[in-house]
């Protein structure tokens, strides 16, 4: 057993950490913490054709919200808008309270609301980086199963369960 922990230690993988609680993918079905934001693709409410990408950057908490082709949210005005919480509403079902919280440098009191919490102001930033990994992510989606190595993923190292 100590041996299988010392092997598993000295590659250069990162485990995949599960969901605190299950998430519903239909109103935001990609949301990750990735550089210096949280930030994700949050489906419309009144067009089933358009996403929002939004975002809260760690430290400064500038807040982001545009549609996909950087059409600017209508209701950011300084404020979250509805696709803000909402993203940040799913990354704490997805990461925790505490990691998102870490991650953005937030302090939020016993209780509190992580939204509520920001010291928050309208920065706006490119949404076509976020866009596309949301669209790199749904492409494995059409990848038939197999046990052979995709390609592009050629630099993880094969692990047996």
């Amino acid at each position: 057993m100590d041996a299988d922990k010392t092997a598993w230690d000295r590659r250069s993988v990162v485990r995949v950490v599960s969901p605190v609680e299950p998430r519903k993918l239909a109103k935001v079905p990609f949301v990750e913490l990735a550089d210096g934001r949280l930030q994700g693709v949050v489906s419309s409410g009144s067009d089933i054709e358009r996403v929002y990408v939004s975002s809260i950057t760690a430290g400064s908490h500038g807040l982001s919200c545009s549609t996909n082709n950087n059409r600017p949210c209508g209701a950011l005005h300084g404020y979250a808008c509805k696709h803000i919480r909402m993203l940040a509403d799913e990354a704490i079902l997805q990461y925790g309270l505490d990691r998102v919280a870490r991650y953005l440098r937030v302090e939020v009191p016993e209780g509190g609301d992580l939204i509520h919490s920001l010291d928050s102001q309208v920065e706006r930033t490119p949404a076509a980086v976020v866009f596309s990994r949301f669209l790199r992510h749904l492409a494995y989606l059409e990848v038939p199963d197999s046990t052979e190595p995709l390609a592009e993923l050629h630099w993880f190292p094969a692990v047996r369960s």
